[in-house]
């Protein structure tokens, strides 16, 4: 398992999953805060039409639902997704039709919920990227349902320190004071990002991302 790639490394190694013929599914892995969408997000802008980024945040369960099942303080926990519903979406995603547009959701930050319907996604283009905590968590029915249906599972590491720092400074940006935000990083983000942790030993590749666009020894 390679453990280090630069920004051209990456994008070319997307690229020849695009170039394949057929649609292909690039899942970006990692604990919260790691830099999933940075990295997804610049390899979609990398191919330049070739890729589109469908999130798995776009499958959080809507507040309401996890007030009704007592999931609230736990949000951004497995269970707190519709796995099953986003396993659904890569299946149809990995078998496009001719003239069909697949509309997937995102999530909206600015809301905390997610958006049905907000991402296009046409049928001729190669490559879907998506990125999530918990694609390569060895669980049901992540690793049954949603695994097989990835490509390649690309885990992001960082420093933890940074980590919690990044989440901590995004949550006070979406509302919370900052002892409120420390707190809920402590005791929910880091839980998810221990159960994830295990993970990095399946990727296909591990991607040291604040040595992006560095070569190596620079």
């Amino acid at each position: 398992m390679q453990s280090y790639a630069d920004v051209e490394e990456l994008a070319a190694r997307a690229r020849t999953l695009a170039a394949t013929g057929s649609r292909r599914v690039l899942g970006v892995a990692g604990p919260p805060g790691a830099g999933k969408s940075t990295l997804a997000g610049a390899l979609v802008r990398a191919l330049d039409g070739l890729a589109v980024l469908v999130p798995m945040d776009g499958f959080h369960l809507a507040d309401a639902e996890l007030a009704r099942l007592g999931r609230a303080d736990r949000k951004g926990a497995p269970d707190t997704f519709d796995a099953h519903g986003y396993a659904a979406l890569l299946a149809r995603l990995r078998a496009p039709r001719p003239g069909e547009t697949v509309y997937a959701p995102s999530f909206e930050r600015d809301l905390e919920q997610p958006l049905a319907g907000a991402l296009p996604v046409e049928p001729d283009v190669p490559l879907v990227v998506t990125e999530g905590n918990y694609l390569l968590l060895d669980e049901e029915p992540w690793s049954t349902r949603v695994r097989p249906l990835l490509d390649e599972v690309w885990w992001v590491s960082v420093d933890d320190a940074l980590r919690v720092e990044r989440l901590t400074a995004r949550h006070v940006a979406f509302g919370k004071s900052p002892s409120a935000a420390r707190d809920w990083v402590l005791r929910s983000d880091e839980a998810n990002a221990r159960r994830v942790a295990p993970g990095r030993e399946r990727a296909d590749l591990v991607v040291d991302l604040p040595l992006l666009g560095r070569r190596p020894g620079a």
